[in-house]
C-alpha cells in the first residue's frame, strides 16, 4: 500500500507548483502532527527536502514524501481535492483513522 492522490488532487498540486514557479523536483510532503479536534492533524507541504528516513511514492505524476512515523498513520490514505460551494480543499480518506472530525482535517487512530 501507499499514499494515493486522486487525479483531481494531483492536478491541483501540479497547478499550485506551476503558479508558485516551483521546479519539477518539488514533491508533496504528507504528514501528521499532534493536535486538532481528534488528536492528529494532517500536514501538506511542497518541498525539495528529502530526508533519509522518508518513504517516497508517486501518484498521478506527483512525488509524495512521508516520514516513517507519519507513514504508519497514513499508509493506504487517499487524498482528494474538492471545490464546492461550501469550500475548497484537500480531503483525506484514511483507513487507519478510528475517528475523524467534522472538518475532515484531523483524526484519531
Amino acid at each position: 500500500m501507499s499514499i494515493l492522490l486522486t487525479e483531481t488532487a494531483a492536478k491541483e498540486i501540479r497547478n499550485i507548483i506551476k503558479e508558485q514557479g516551483l521546479t519539477e523536483t518539488v514533491g508533496l510532503r504528507v504528514g501528521v502532527k499532534g493536535g486538532g479536534c481528534s488528536g492528529f492533524s494532517y500536514v501538506l507541504d511542497l518541498t525539495d527536502d528529502q530526508g533519509e528516513n522518508d518513504e517516497i511514492m508517486e501518484s498521478h505524476g506527483v512525488k509524495l514524501l512521508a516520514d516513517r512515523k507519519s507513514y504508519l498513520y497514513l499508509n493506504g490514505t487517499e487524498i482528494d481535492f474538492r471545490d464546492e460551494v461550501m469550500g475548497r480543499g484537500f480531503v483525506f480518506k484514511n483507513p487507519n483513522a478510528t475517528h475523524t472530525c467534522g472538518c475532515g482535517s484531523s483524526f484519531s487512530a
